[in-house]
């Protein structure tokens, strides 16, 4: 156990007001050709949705959805982008 570990400020306190933070992880990391439809929609509505997808960008996280992304479309973007 951790004890009281203090969130940082800053660069993941946008984790804390993340709607999937409220949500079932499962949805956001389906079993290879399971369905991220219900994750998509979660990530439509969040506040937070750019500031995850760029996390996810820039620590090249390679399962899950993030910003509403799958991994996958996460590629496509990197490499729209170079």
């Amino acid at each position: 156990m951790l004890g009281n570990v203090e969130p940082e400020e800053g660069a993941l306190s946008w984790q804390e007001r993340s709607l999937c933070a409220q949500t079932d992880p499962e949805a956001f990391f389906p079993e290879k050709g399971g369905s991220t439809r219900e994750a998509k929609k979660v990530c439509v509505g969040c506040e937070v949705r750019s500031e995850c997808l760029e996390y996810a960008l820039s620590n090249d996280e390679r399962f899950g959805i993030w910003g509403g992304l799958s991994e996958r479309e996460r590629r496509k973007l990197k490499k729209r982008a170079v």
